[in-house]
């Protein structure tokens, strides 16, 4: 789907036809749309690279041309094998327009057409681009805050569990860490590129702005390699809570049963079809009962005494 989008007074506006100053979002394209886009002189590299959804970020130029590929976060759903993966978003800046272009339907692009944005103009195009950028390294701040809220609650679970489902889901949550740390990674050697190359130059304020948007993206890298070191160790020590939590509960019932068998074992002996001591007493049932709960008795009162159960 392809939507043309330009700022008025009024606010953003979606306008019926490409003109100067408007951006350009498309999402999924079919390949009609795909053909309409390279119709508008954009190097057919710079639309299907965007597609790939193992596409690296960078920033390429050509023919007057410039693409910056962005790798942003996508939120899955919990349910999902990995809630939280990043897939590409790509940039196309023309002296006239701009273009973004993304396999799925992105939040971050969201903030910008529900006006959430301070500032934004589509007129504006190297702002933008920077606005896109800071708010991408601030979506990676805030799914790892939800990351982090859901593995306190796993936590919980698993101070308690005897199975490995809350066990696995910190795997998925791992997952998903590695894919932030990939991408924040190579969006920061991007952006390290972009400020070598003085794209933006032209505007000091922009150059500015291009600054936070490193130190945001570099908090996003600290934070996200903490909460996966963090991560790692808590996998490891629950695995081990969870054995033990096992190991407890056998010792418990092997306890039992040993306590349990005593009382059987005496008994036992007054069903065999032999010649017994007291056999022909009248109270020797009551005595072999008793016998038997004392044996139990003293030997639950040892193991207790030595913490087996």
């Amino acid at each position: 789907m392809i939507t043309i989008y330009k700022s008025t007074d009024q606010g953003l506006e979606v306008v019926p036809e490409i003109c100067k100053g408007c951006w350009i979002n498309a999402t999924d394209p079919t390949p009609e749309e795909i053909t309409g886009l390279r119709a508008l002189g954009v190097p057919p590299e710079f639309i299907t690279y965007p597609l790939d959804v193992d596409e690296r970020a960078r920033v390429e130029k050509e023919d007057g041309e410039t693409m910056i590929v962005l790798r942003v976060p996508f939120a899955r759903g919990q349910a999902a094998d990995i809630p939280f993966i990043t897939i590409p978003l790509g940039i196309v800046l023309d002296g006239q327009w701009i273009l973004t272009i993304c396999k799925h339907d992105s939040e971050i692009l969201h903030e910008f057409i529900a006006g959430r944005i301070r500032s934004f103009s589509t007129g504006k195009r190297n702002r933008f681009v920077l606005h896109l950028l800071l708010n991408t390294a601030a979506r990676y701040l805030s799914h790892l805050r939800e990351i982090n809220r859901a593995v306190d609650q796993l936590e919980d679970q698993l101070e308690r569990s005897m199975r490995n489902n809350a066990l696995m889901g910190l795997l998925k949550y791992q997952k998903s860490l590695v894919h932030f740390t990939t991408a924040l990674r190579s969006n920061q050697v991007m952006l390290e590129r972009l400020q070598r190359s003085q794209f933006f130059k032209t505007y000091p304020d922009d150059e500015d702005l291009l600054e936070d948007v490193i130190t945001e993206n570099q908090q996003a890298i600290e934070m996200t390699n903490i909460a996966s070191d963090i991560l790692s160790s808590m996998m490891d020590a629950f695995a081990s809570i969870i054995s033990n939590n096992m190991n407890i509960v056998i010792k418990l019932l092997t306890a039992v049963t040993i306590v349990l068998t005593l009382p059987t074992l005496i008994s036992s002996f007054y069903g065999m079809n032999v010649t017994l001591p007291l056999q022909n007493w009248p109270h020797t049932a009551w005595l072999i009962l008793a016998a038997s709960v004392g044996v139990a008795l003293l030997v639950a009162r040892v193991f207790m005494k030595r913490d087996w159960m």
